[in-house]
């Protein structure tokens, strides 16, 4: 299979913007977009406290190799995210140091891998972020093929070049683009929501005040 990049145009957000995205968490963003955009549940952030947020280069690797990765992080813009749909394959490390290095030296936003790490010594000494399922000492293969900026399913959700990704603690939620600005809108307005619940709570109300969750229904029961 050849490598391949495909040459595609999309709007690319301010740094304003992403600014703003930058402090919306990923449950947050997700309850925002009707609680879906989520990835797999495992794709987490291979240091504790880490955060991700940019828009997304993508690849789809052929399971095993890693050249794609390669270019993809010599070719992408500063900010930016590389997503990489490993095909599902875990017991193959698709990034390693070099690749977290290139990552880190050309300031590129970070790294989320469909798929398995190594080098997690040098992942949290060079502090780029990255979130993937796991770490495994087997390395990949090279140049059995790829592509770049196409759409990529990654952890069970199509991801496009543009779109905004967000990574936290909790995992990794894909903003598309063309929902972007409103779901910026809606996210900030339950960020603002919710410090109104948490003020609330800490005032003495209770979940059931505060969520207005529907009363108890109260069942008597005969003595015996």
């Amino acid at each position: 299979m050849a490598m391949q990049r495909y040459l595609v145009d999309y709007p690319r957000l301010s740094a304003e913007t992403l600014a703003q995205w930058a402090v919306v968490p990923s449950s947050v963003a997700s309850d925002a977009l009707n609680r879906c955009q989520s990835m797999d549940s495992r794709i987490k952030p291979m240091v504790p406290g880490m955060r991700l947020c940019g828009q997304a280069r993508t690849v789809v690797s052929m399971p095993g190799d890693n050249s794609m990765v390669h270019h993809a992080v010599s070719l992408a813009e500063p900010g930016e995210v590389i997503v990489v749909a490993g095909g599902g394959l875990d017991d193959v490390a698709l990034a390693g140091e070099w690749v977290v290095r290139c990552t880190k030296r050309r300031n590129l936003g970070g790294l989320v891998v469909d798929g398995s790490v190594r080098d997690l010594h040098e992942i949290r000494t060079l502090g780029v972020p990255v979130f993937a399922k796991g770490a495994v000492s087997r390395g990949p293969h090279k140049n059995f093929g790829g592509k770049m900026d196409v759409t990529a399913s990654v952890g069970n959700v199509p991801v496009n070049p543009g779109d905004v990704i967000l990574g936290d603690e909790d995992g990794v939620v894909v903003v598309p683009l063309q929902l972007a600005e409103e779901a910026l809108k809606q996210s900030l307005a339950l960020l603002e929501r919710e410090r109104q619940w948490t003020a609330r709570i800490e005032a003495g109300d209770t979940l059931v005040e505060v969520l207005g969750v529907p009363p108890l229904e109260i069942v008597e029961c005969e003595r015996v």
